[in-house]
């Protein structure tokens, strides 16, 4: 399956995968996305069908060639395996293993909200910026934290985890075991079990209860990093439309009333829906040292 060259100009094949849907592209060293595919993610238990519509969804890639792979995938994972929260059929699965055996060429995988920063220091808003956060508002909720200008990796890798920072003692039961966790509250899935319809569906009121979570949760990200940009991607955060993240900002900047965090910007990233695949190749591109 492999399509990489040296002699080429660097491109990289860039993979996102999420609990609703896996989305593959390639894109060129410019932050151009050349071509790109995406599926609804399999609903399966069996891990080998989910990584069989990966290929099979790569396959469907028609044109250029590429030197590098970059995957942003749903956490938590350690170095050699991911077991996303949202997708079961993966637990400990090495995934970069297999796809580089698969492809040829070295494979880069991160938690799908940092590799959304690093796209996003490299190819959007974050451009020329030291502290931000991107944060992914999706099946699930995440964050990746660049501070003096780096990606904050933690101790495992998992640093940014923002959807468990908790916004409501005793609240929801979180698909981490805890309770009251941002992503119980906030996330698309928390949004089906509390309204009974899809998150595209919510009310007003359910809007209104997302934005208040988010924005408790960015305002107590806001007061530990002394961070102020926050730059959104993801169906519900860009789905629900610019009222719903000027509502956010104003929670985030009322919150706290500590001086530096009264200044909270929140926006989409620049290149909205597109922003994952970036973020991935970013990475790719990244970790490759192109």
């Amino acid at each position: 399956m492999a399509r990489s060259t040296s002699g080429d100009a660097p491109s990289c094949l860039a993979i996102d995968i999420g609990g609703t849907k896996i989305a593959v592209g390639l894109v060129s060293f410019e932050g151009q996305i050349v071509e790109s595919r995406q599926i609804a993610t399999p609903v399966t238990s069996d891990p080998e069908e989910l990584f069989g519509a990966l290929l099979g969804l790569i396959a469907q890639l028609e044109g250029g060639r590429f030197v590098v792979t970059g995957v942003g995938c749903g956490g938590p994972m350690d170095q050699d395996t991911v077991s996303p929260l949202n997708i079961p059929a993966w637990r400990s699965f090495p995934l970069a293993s297999r796809l580089k055996a698969e492809l040829a060429v070295e494979v880069f995988v991160e938690n799908d909200a940092k590799a959304l920063a690093v796209g996003e220091a490299r190819f959007g808003y974050g451009i020329g910026l030291d502290d931000f956060v991107a944060m992914v508002v999706s099946t699930g909720v995440g964050g990746g934290i660049y501070s003096g200008g780096r990606l904050l990796n933690g101790k495992s890798g998992n640093a940014g985890h923002i959807g468990h920072v908790q916004v409501y003692p005793d609240g929801n039961l979180c698909t981490c075991g805890g309770r009251g966790c941002l992503e119980a509250h906030a996330s698309g899935l928390a949004i089906e079990r509390i309204s009974r319809r899809p998150a595209s569906e919510a009310t007003e009121e359910i809007r209104h209860e997302v934005a208040l979570a988010l924005g408790r949760g960015i305002a107590s990200v806001a007061s530990l990093l002394d961070v102020e940009d926050f730059f959104l991607a993801g169906s519900v955060a860009l789905g629900f439309g610019q009222d719903f993240l000027e509502e956010i900002q104003e929670v985030a900047r009322s919150t706290h009333k500590i001086a530096f965090a009264t200044s909270i910007s929140v926006k989409p990233t620049l290149h909205g829906s597109n922003s994952p695949l970036l973020g991935a190749a970013a990475l790719g591109f990244l970790r490759a040292g192109l």
